[in-house]
């Protein structure tokens, strides 16, 4: 079920996320409405490093659900697994993805995921940004006062700004189908019509 705050908006709403596994898992929901984006909020969830695995995922679970719950995204975009890392680490992490995903489909909100170079090249213009310049570029896209923090806050804001500029991409180039779609049937129609034989009918005098 969706969220009780959704409403009619012509806007287009993201939930943004970057799991971590030893650090803290930052999130940050993002608005776009035409060209303009806008935050929401965003954080991060951070443990002690007492805490065993199984309550990290259950705590990142009921964050992203109640998340969902309040802003009612559009969709849920997930920073993919780090091809580097080691298969140990990365087994993790995908735990921790898997409960994001989770929790994402028990509210029907559909999920994309994101490798780290395409956000940077999404937001950044370049697939080696530092999280420097990521913080910088989130800033000026968001109209931000200052740098957002923690870096994994800024890092799933930038996740959700990829995603909501993707969407729009998407939504554009299936108008513009769509528009010579119907160029096309008119054409045709007209076509049509045009080469359609004339009937006379007999005048009897």
């Amino acid at each position: 079920m969706r969220g009780n705050n959704e409403t009619s908006r012509k806007s287009f709403r993201v939930l943004g996320l970057d799991p971590a596994l030893a650090g803290a898992t930052g999130y940050g929901v993002v608005e776009l409405e035409g060209t303009a984006a806008r935050m929401l909020r965003f954080g991060a969830l951070r443990f002690a490093a007492r805490v065993d695995f199984s309550t990290r995922l259950r705590e990142i679970h009921q964050m992203v659900a109640e998340l969902v719950e309040e802003f009612a995204p559009d969709a849920v975009a997930v920073e993919s697994v780090f091809a580097a890392l080691n298969m140990r680490t990365a087994l993790k992490l995908a735990e921790v993805r898997g409960v994001i995903l989770l929790a994402a489909a028990q509210a029907d909100v559909p999920t994309r995921s994101y490798s780290p170079r395409e956000v940077k090249a999404s937001i950044a213009g370049y697939g080696g940004a530092s999280k420097q310049q990521m913080q910088q570029m989130v800033k000026v896209q968001l109209g931000l006062c200052e740098l957002p923090e923690p870096a994994d806050a800024a890092d799933a804001l930038a996740v959700a700004l990829c995603h909501a500029h993707a969407a729009r991409v998407e939504v554009q180039i299936s108008r513009g189908i769509k528009s010579n779609q119907a160029a096309v049937t008119d054409g045709t129609r007209a076509l049509s019509r045009s080469h359609l034989p004339s009937t006379r009918i007999p005048v009897h005098r």
